[in-house]
């Protein structure tokens, strides 16, 4: 596999049950009161992913840490091992998508996607988490999504399934997502894919 993250079923099961206590203990929040804070432009978000897709027929797992630096018109993703070691870097314009893997020359394409598929044996939709990793999406009709609460799940215009699990406070009070399960079924043109994502708190 290109991108060296993949660990046994084990670890992954108790990275998985790390995750899941962080997210029940820092859900403070009064559930009936939340919705997703205002939409921010330029944002600075850390966390934990865990992947699980199949590719030509067979599965595969992949988990690690990702850092998440987003300003008008441009988004810089870092993909961390658990040994906190920088495995990846996706850079995305409007004009193109880099990515570089540690030790590797960079690698461009228009389409993120593509490119992260081809890569990484997965496809990261960096467009969806723009929106998603803010509490929002593009709902199946085409309509701007607002997640909260009592209206956690949206099935997306580009045929994903989304879950808001949980939620977290940051500085002001703003609200923001702090479990988000994505998922999306095998096409004609894209494979089965499932990411669940642990923020880490927001300020």
């Amino acid at each position: 596999m290109p991108f060296n993250l993949r660990l046994s079923l084990v670890v992954l099961a108790a990275a998985l049950a790390g995750c899941a206590t962080t997210a029940t203990q820092s859900n403070s929040v009064p559930q009936a009161s939340v919705t997703a804070s205002p939409y921010r432009e330029t944002i600075e978000l850390s966390g934990r992913i865990q992947v699980n897709y199949q590719k030509d027929g067979q599965p595969g797992n992949v988990t690690g840490g990702f850092e998440w630096s987003q300003q008008p018109g441009k988004i810089d993703v870092s993909l961390i091992s658990p040994l906190k070691q920088t495995m990846a870097t996706i850079n995305v314009t409007p004009q193109q998508a880099t990515l570089t893997e540690a030790g590797r020359a960079p690698r461009t394409a228009s389409d993120i996607d593509a490119l992260t598929r081809q890569a990484l044996g997965w496809s990261l939709p960096v467009s969806g988490l723009r929106d998603w990793l803010q509490g929002y999406a593009t709902d199946a009709a085409g309509k701007r999504f607002a997640a909260s609460p009592a209206n956690n799940s949206v099935f997306t215009q580009d045929g994903w399934r989304l879950r808001f699990v949980s939620w977290q406070t940051g500085q002001g009070g703003v609200q923001m997502p702090k479990n988000i399960v994505a998922q999306r079924s095998a096409t004609a043109t894209s494979d089965e894919l499932a990411l669940q994502i642990i923020l880490d708190p927001v300020s």
